[in-house]
Parts: structure tokens; sequence; C-alpha cells
């Protein structure tokens, strides 16, 4: 399947800024899952000052802006060819070690509650109770906007039985890592059934699994990763891997605009 995706990103300032930089993970990985036709990001009221790969593999750039404007809008755009592979990612690369990644963080910090979580599975092989954790996290936590926000820890978020998708990929992966799985997190994009336009990018979790590499799982949707999903960047959790991030030296209220589109 071949995904058209546009992803807008605009920062208004009430006044102007001393300076700004903004970490941009905007560009989608090549794998298995998916290949990229074409790509762009563009940068209006800033300058592209470095361009790398994090210790996850990440293309990231490096944003500033200073003074005037009083507005930095960031929009990436692009084609992806993508494949069904039932969610298999493959195997592990990147400048960070795999072990890592069953390291606990601040937002996936292991509880009580995603302790008893984890040991209510049944058994099976590694793949079948994966799968269990994902239903059961489905389940556990309901779908609800505007009930969680980017701080919310994943204990908190199975504590109050709701939230969005990032609560649900950070609670899988408590429990995964409590489960020994090294596990991480995943921003990308999902192609919605009869909803071109979004709010937000998506989010998902992947475990890794011996013999198969990582493979994602998306509890929001309760289901692995299909043709429908491009990803972006990955991390132990959100703010390892969110697709805009930054800093600002300035006076005035700061607003944030999101718009983004993902098409066949």
């Amino acid at each position: 399947m071949r995904l058209k995706i546009a992803h807008r990103t605009e920062y208004h300032y009430e006044a102007p800024q001393h300076y700004a930089l903004q970490r941009l993970r905007l560009t989608p990985r090549g794998g298995s899952a998916q290949t990229i036709i074409n790509w762009s990001i563009s940068i209006d009221g800033g300058r592209r000052e470095v361009d790398f790969l994090d210790q996850y593999g990440n293309e990231t750039w490096l944003v500033s802006a200073e003074g005037e404007p009083h507005l930095i809008a960031i929009e990436a755009t692009g084609e992806v060819e993508t494949r069904d592979v039932a969610g298999v990612w493959g195997a592990h690369d990147g400048f960070a070690p795999l072990w890592l990644f069953r390291r606990e963080t601040t937002l996936t910090g292991l509880g009580q509650g995603i302790s008893d979580l984890a040991m209510s599975l049944g058994e099976g092989d590694d793949l079948e109770r994966l799968h269990e954790l994902m239903r059961t996290v489905s389940q556990r936590i309901r779908y609800e906007p505007g009930s969680t926000d980017a701080a919310t820890l994943a204990e908190e978020a199975l504590a109050r039985g709701s939230g969005v998708c990032q609560d649900h990929a950070h609670v899988f992966i408590a429990a995964a890592r409590h489960l020994e799985f090294p596990a991480r997190y995943v921003s990308g994009y999902l192609m919605m059934d009869g909803e071109a336009e979004q709010t937000a990018s998506h989010a998902w979790a992947e475990a890794h699994v011996d013999g198969l590499g990582w493979v994602g799982f998306d509890p929001a949707n309760g289901i692995s990763p299909d043709m429908r999903y491009v990803k972006i960047a990955v991390g132990r959790d959100y703010r390892e891997s969110q697709p805009v991030s930054g800093i600002r030296m300035g006076q005035g209220d700061e607003r944030l605009a999101v718009r983004v589109t993902v098409e066949q």
C-alpha cells in the first residue's frame, strides 16, 4: 500500500523569542515493513542547524529560531510504500544496546498495578503472552482524549483506566519489561478508516522476541501494525521518540497547532 502523509506543526508566539531550539524526528525509517518513496521537511521561521542519527537510529534535525517571526512552522510530507509483515520489524539496530530497552524510565516506571497486570497473564510462548498483554492493556485502558497528558506516568494511566495511544504504549512497555522483554516506544502514523485528517500522530510499542527481533503491538487498537502504519522514530518512551520537541527562552504564551493527514 502506498500512503501519502502530511504533518504540519505550528508554534505561535505572543512575543518575539530570544532563542528557540526544536528537535525533529520526522523522517520515516526504512525497513522490512516500509520503503520511503519520497520525503521532505520544510521549515518556516527557523533554520536547520545540524542533522544526525541519534542513539536509537532516528534521523534527527535541530532547528533554531530567534527574534522575529512570531511563528515557526514545520511541515513533513511524502509517500511511503508499506507491507504487511504481521508486525515483525526484524533485527535490532542502532547504537543503543538491546539491554537498554529493559530499563524503565520515569514515564514507564513499574508500579504495583502494572506488576499485577503482567503477572496475571496466562501461560504460552513469547508471542502468545505479548498478544495477551496487548489485549489486556486495551481492555483496561479505554480510549479517552484529554484524560491524560504528555507527562502522565504509565502507572497513573492504568489506575485511571483511561488515556490515549501514548498511555497504552507506556503501560504495555512497562509490563513487557517486567516480563523480561526489551520493549520500546514507537511514534508514527496510522491511516484511519474514513478519516484522512487527524489532530496528532500515532504511537504504539514494540517488544523484542528471540528468533524474530522487534515485533509491534498497538494496544490502542488491539492489533499488530499492518499496511496502514508508518514508523517514524523509536525510543524507550514518548520523550525519547516524540516527532517534535524543544526548548525556548522568551516571554509570552506559546500556542501549538498540529495537523496530520494520512491517505492512500
